[in-house]
């Protein structure tokens, strides 16, 4: 029979020597602070490069969006004959006839235009002469509503859009175009068209956006649209407010009277 023996000092060795190796395998503390510091590092940087990247991603559509928009903002200006400034001269009276230039006046506009929207929204500042009223105007080609806003007074009016007379919005921007390259250089006519007002609107919302936007907590009214006197004429004496305007290639005065 055989007898197997352990020899005592070899199984101590054996279990010191696995001892130390596992031992030599634990990380010096000075190393694995240095791993976690250098780890921080490497994410710190990882977000800030992810945070720059968000903020320039952010940056250009913004300012895309500004430009575009900036791109659709007009200010433009035409010279136009006002022949009430003939009407005072009294052809009975021995005057000098005043000369053509005399005559001329000059309205600035400005312009916004929605294409996609089918919207066009005008400023008319307040006049140099003095002899109409400062509004907003929209024009809204997807309701076929016009509103206008009389500055002066505060209130809003509106009327179905008149297709024959406002240019739809790429024709518009084209005449804008052709104004601000000096292309054209328009010295056009007055046209007058007279409204009256009706009844008032009661739910602006119904109107459409835009025209909400303009004329929401406002008094509203309706127009109706009498007729467009072209040229020099008289016309009886009526409690009327006046708009001079222009969104075609000719300056519309719109008369908004009360009954």
């Amino acid at each position: 029979m055989v007898k197997v023996t352990f020899n005592t000092a070899l199984a101590q060795k054996d279990v010191k020597k696995d001892s130390e190796t596992l031992i030599s395998g634990e990380k010096d503390p000075e190393e694995a602070a240095y791993v976690v510091r250098r780890s921080c590092h490497w994410c710190i940087w990882l977000g800030l490069f992810f945070i720059l990247s968000g903020l320039l991603v952010v940056g250009g559509y913004l300012y895309k969006v500004y430009a575009m928009k900036n791109e659709q903002v007009w200010t433009c200006g035409v010279a136009y004959m006002d022949e009430d400034f003939y009407n005072m001269f009294d052809e009975e009276e021995e005057v000098v006839s005043p000369s053509y230039s005399m005559g001329l006046r000059h309205i600035n506009e400005t312009f916004e235009v929605l294409q996609d929207d089918e919207v066009e929204l005008i400023t008319v500042p307040v006049p140099e002469f003095g002899d109409s009223d400062p509004a907003d105007i929209v024009h809204d080609f997807s309701e076929k509503l016009t509103a206008y806003l009389d500055l002066s007074l505060d209130k809003c009016y509106v009327i179905p859009l008149n297709t024959s007379v406002v240019m739809p919005p790429r024709d518009l921007l084209d005449l804008l175009v052709k104004i601000k390259t000096g292309v054209y250089l328009p010295q056009t006519y007055l046209v007058r068209e007279e409204m009256m007002v009706t009844e008032e609107v009661d739910d602006v919302e119904q109107l459409g956006f835009f025209i909400n936007r303009l004329c929401g907590n406002k008094e509203t009214y309706k127009l109706q649209r009498r007729e467009t006197i072209l040229g020099m004429q008289k016309r009886e004496a009526l409690n009327c407010r006046k708009i001079r305007h222009f969104e075609n290639e000719f300056v519309m005065e719109t008369m908004i009277c009360e009954p």
